[in-house]
């Protein structure tokens, strides 16, 4: 028997004991903090052994989680859509947006939701078709369609926000309330930052929008 890896393993369940003291524990609580620890210490590994070299391990670390994060929330929003057969991928977004507004323009709505012109101008098509969003001629601006609400696009965004909300709590994993208050701080610094990359800056060269950042 390798008693070193018993004894490890007694003493990381030690710790986990005594971090989650006063709630319910389970093995599978033990397996996330185990995970926990190796990236915490594997990450640690890594931004010390690049102190000296050229490359960004935190940022490209924290691209990939990002990037994972949004794959992942990509598959629940999906499965948690499954009662709402006329909102496809995230057209769910652009019903969101409306709530509460009389109308907006085609390209706002389409900005508001961070998408190229044509791919906006698809959703807005589908979501016209079955009956969530109407258009009609904006009264000031005869080249400029605007967008609102139908009765029946308030009614499955009231249904489908329901099922949403619980997309929502499984994303959010088993984050505390103040990791999810100072996530939640951090992402709305970052998207307020990439708002404006995206409305004024959207064609410039990558180097450009990086000086901004205070890297260079």
């Amino acid at each position: 028997m390798e008693y070193n890896l018993v004894i490890d393993t007694l003493k990381q369940l030690d710790s986990f004991q005594r971090l989650k003291t006063g709630s319910d524990q389970c093995l599978e609580d033990f397996r996330c903090y185990l995970n926990e620890q190796a990236n915490e210490k594997e990450l640690g590994q890594k931004i010390t052994a690049s102190k000296d070299k050229d490359i960004a391990e935190i940022e490209n670390a924290i691209a990939e989680q990002v990037l994972m994060l949004g794959r992942y929330s990509k598959h629940l929003l999906k499965k948690s859509l499954e009662r709402h057969p006329d909102l496809v991928n995230e057209d769910f977004t652009y019903l969101f947006h409306m709530i509460g507004l009389a109308s907006l323009t085609k390209m706002q709505l389409i900005e508001k939701n961070a998408h190229e012109k044509q791919s906006g101008i698809e959703i807005i098509k589908r979501l016209v078709r079955n009956g969530l969003l109407q258009e009609k001629r904006d009264e000031n601006d005869k080249r400029s369609t605007r967008i609102s609400l139908t009765e029946k696009g308030r009614q499955v965004s009231t249904e489908s926000i329901k099922d949403i909300s619980v997309a929502s709590k499984i994303l959010c994993g088993k984050l505390g309330e103040e990791e999810k208050n100072t996530l939640l701080l951090s992402l709305e610094k970052l998207n307020s930052f990439h708002q404006y990359v995206y409305k004024n800056l959207k064609n410039e060269e990558p180097e450009s929008i990086l000086k901004m950042v205070g890297n260079e």
